[in-house]
Formats: C-alpha cells, sequence, structure tokens
C-alpha cells in the first residue's frame, strides 16, 4: 500500500503543477541574484573575444543567433566585466508590497489581483505549464524605462550586410510613459486623468530626413491585456491621422528590419502569444556600461555624448562587450496562424526582466532575424540616469540573416518624465514636442 501511495505522489507531481506562496527572500533573490558574486565561467574573463577560431569552446554560453553569425565570420563577441542592475528600491519595495496578490486567470491573457512591482518574482519551474506565461507578464510590468523616458536622438541606420553601404538614416524620439503603477516618478501611482485605464504608452516622431519628416506613432496599451491596443498613425504629408490595423504592426516599420511588435524586445499583448518556458542557464548578453566602451566619434553630441559604434559584416553589429547573465530561455510562438513568424526564442535577463537577446524565425521555421538590444548600467550614463535604476536602451541591431540587411540603432536615453500631452492622438494633429 505504502509503494502504490508513492507511486500515485510521483504520477500526480508529473502532471500536476502546486504553486507555493512567494516570499520576501525569493524577492531579493529575483532582483539581486548576483548578490554572492557574478556568474564564473572558466576562461570567459573580460577580455576575451570570441570568434571563429574559438567558439566551439564557449558556444553554449551564446545565443543560437549570434552564433551563427561568429560562425560565419560576421561578427565576434567581447566579454566586458559584469555590473548589477539593481532596479530602483521603490520597485522593490512595491513588488514586497503586493507579494503574492497576482495570480493567473483560466485563459491566456488573463491576470488577477496585479497591484504592482514584479508579479512572479519566485524562480520558473519546469513542471509548471504556464511558467512562460509568468516571465511574459514579468517583462510586460518590468522596470525597464522606468515610469518615463525619453530617447531623443534615436537614429535608424539601414545597411547592405554585403558590402557595409549606408542606405540611409532615420532620426526620431522614441518616448514611453506608464500611465498606472508609477513608482520613482511623480505623480506616483496613476497618471490621471485616465478614464481608458491604459497601462503604457510609447510615442515616436521623426525629424529626419525629409520624405519621413514628421510622421508620428502612438501605441496605447490597455491594463485589459485581451483589448486590442490603440495605434495611430501620422503622416506629414497626408496631414491627417488614421488608425493603424493590427495586422499592420507586423509590417516592416518605415522601411527597416523591425516590425512595430518589434520594439524593447517584445511590443505585443501577452495574450498574442503562446509561451513556453524551456529553461534557466547562463548566456552572453549585450548588458554593459556605456561610458566605458570604446565609443564613436561620428556623429558626437554638443555636450560630448558619444553613441555605441557599429562593426561586424556590414558594420550591422554593434561594438558592445557582453557580459554572462542568469537568463530566462522562453520561446514565444503567436497566437495567430498567419503571423510571418512562427516562434521566437527570447533570452530574459533574469535580474531587469529586459529581453535583450531574440532569436526569430520564418513560417518555415528556419532562423529569420538576430534581434540584439543594447542595454547600458545608468550609472555609467548620462548623468540624469544615475540612480534611477533603469537598464537603458542604448543600442541595437536587427540582422536579417536571410536577406543579408541590418538596421542598427544608436540611442540617447534619458530616464525623465516626457510630456503627458504627447500620449495624446489630439496633440498629433496639433504637434507638441
Amino acid at each position: 500500500m505504502k509503494q502504490r501511495k508513492i507511486a500515485i505522489a510521483i504520477t500526480l507531481m508529473g502532471t500536476t503543477f502546486v504553486s507555493h506562496a512567494a516570499t520576501e527572500a525569493d524577492v531579493d533573490q529575483a532582483f539581486n541574484p548576483y548578490k554572492n558574486g557574478a556568474p564564473s565561467i572558466q576562461m570567459l574573463t573580460p577580455g576575451t573575444v570570441i570568434n571563429k577560431a574559438n567558439l566551439a569552446q564557449f558556444e553554449k554560453y551564446i545565443d543560437k543567433g549570434n552564433a551563427f553569425a561568429i560562425k560565419n565570420g560576421w561578427y565576434e563577441i567581447k566579454v566586458g566585466k559584469h555590473s548589477n542592475f539593481l532596479p530602483h528600491a521603490s520597485y522593490i519595495a512595491e513588488t514586497k508590497k503586493n507579494l503574492n496578490k497576482t495570480k493567473l486567470g483560466a485563459k491566456l491573457g488573463d491576470i488577477e489581483g496585479y497591484a504592482g512591482g514584479l508579479p512572479f518574482p519566485e524562480e520558473p519551474k519546469s513542471n509548471d505549464p504556464r511558467a512562460g506565461e509568468k516571465l511574459a507578464w514579468n517583462f510586460k510590468y518590468n522596470f525597464g524605462a522606468g515610469d518615463g523616458s525619453k530617447y531623443d536622438p534615436f537614429f535608424y541606420q539601414f545597411r547592405n550586410m554585403n558590402d557595409g553601404k549606408l542606405e540611409r538614416v532615420i532620426k526620431f524620439s522614441y518616448n514611453v510613459q506608464k500611465h498606472k503603477f508609477r513608482v520613482r516618478q511623480e505623480p506616483i501611482g496613476e497618471m490621471l486623468p485616465n478614464p481608458s485605464e491604459l497601462f503604457r504608452s510609447f510615442y515616436i516622431k521623426v525629424s529626419e530626413p525629409q520624405d519621413v519628416k514628421d510622421t508620428q506613432l502612438l501605441i496605447q496599451r490597455y491594463l485589459d491585456d485581451k483589448k486590442l491596443d490603440d495605434a495611430y498613425l501620422y503622416l506629414g504629408f497626408q496631414r491627417r491621422v488614421r488608425r493603424l490595423a493590427t495586422g499592420q504592426t507586423t509590417d516592416p516599420f518605415l522601411g527597416t528590419d523591425l516590425m512595430i511588435e518589434d520594439f524593447e524586445g517584445y511590443n505585443a499583448r501577452v495574450s498574442d502569444t503562446h509561451w513556453k518556458y524551456k529553461e534557466t542557464t547562463t548566456i552572453l548578453l549585450p548588458m554593459y556600461n556605456h561610458n566605458e566602451l570604446p565609443l564613436a566619434e561620428e556623429g558626437k553630441e554638443s555636450d560630448g555624448y558619444k553613441y555605441v559604434a557599429s562593426t561586424g559584416q556590414g558594420n550591422c553589429f554593434v561594438d558592445v562587450t557582453w557580459q554572462p547573465r542568469k537568463v530566462y530561455v522562453v520561446e514565444g510562438s503567436p497566437v495567430k496562424d498567419n503571423h510571418p513568424v512562427s516562434k521566437r526564442v527570447f533570452y530574459i535577463d533574469a535580474q531587469t526582466f529586459t529581453i535583450p537577446q531574440t532569436n526569430i524565425y520564418d513560417r518555415k521555421g528556419e532562423l529569420w532575424k538576430i534581434w540584439t538590444i543594447g542595454l547600458s548600467h545608468p550609472d555609467q550614463h548620462l548623468p540624469v540616469n544615475k540612480g534611477t535604476g533603469v537598464p537603458l536602451f542604448d543600442s541595437f541591431s536587427m540582422v536579417d540573416v536571410q536577406s543579408k540587411h541590418c538596421t542598427v540603432g544608436l540611442i540617447r536615453g534619458e530616464v525623465k518624465q516626457p510630456d503627458p500631452r504627447l500620449f495624446t492622438v489630439q496633440q498629433m494633429r496639433g504637434g507638441t514636442n
């Protein structure tokens, strides 16, 4: 009888996941996984360069997309020193205050009880069938961009990967605002009025070149994840605002290699994707101290700010250092069958819950794009960012390995509240700057 009970218990363990309440120790571990030191990988120390010749030695610490690039001789990864990206104390306190209030609902995209901070600070479990979904919610409610940030200027560089020809440059500003769950910037709590129950919005305005000048994009995301985003586009030459159809968020944005859905690692609803947690591991991610990089002299701003340089095949990659990080690997498959992507493999940084690295696969399941976002520590960037606890979007490269084309992003970011009027449809016609 005892053996039979043990067998039943083992069977149940294999088919049923029982969640346990998270503790404040779980919160501390989530936000400071390097309390006892950075990950140590033998022979992978600051200054190491991983290239085609030594890739086999370190390949298990590199995502498959960048390993493919290195194998082809397109890129070399430079290892830098480790940085501790602790979020602001107010966000940690908010997480502890609301510990165990959040629960998943019955269906994908349903969430109950969320009141602020990180909703699921406990470690993901391999026997939890919804572990990937919980990590997606953690990404949605992370402290990336803080309560509000302004990235201005922000440059897109279009390049031919074969010859490195710079085909086009678009200059714009990118503004982000949280409407709810604000913890550091005034107003704390909620940006009022908010009758539509918006959670977060971002606004883009193009300043160069002339043919797309004054193009504007506004996306408003609702607190209710099952509500479709409101997306509005203003084209200067048409002088009118039009609503974007949901399918247009997967079209190339302004002719780049990015979809709107790619912004910030993933820019869609949790309910738009099936999430599958694959593993917790240690790999290299493009996270670094901006001020310690060999920055580009070209394009230097009047106040001395310098941008990240580009490098590699066709100058399609960013010249940054990579550091070993604890990572949650999550596979995301679009809910819609007609989506141009079959799956994305997200490498979620386990401390910031940002997505610095994503590999994108086409409908045939073949590698299509390598999506790399460089994140700088705020204390090693512009003075205004010091002490904010916000990992700064600092550079990116979207490499289309099939068409041999790329878009490189160079960014100047400031963690400060943009003008709230920017996030309204009315101002798109009026021209608030």
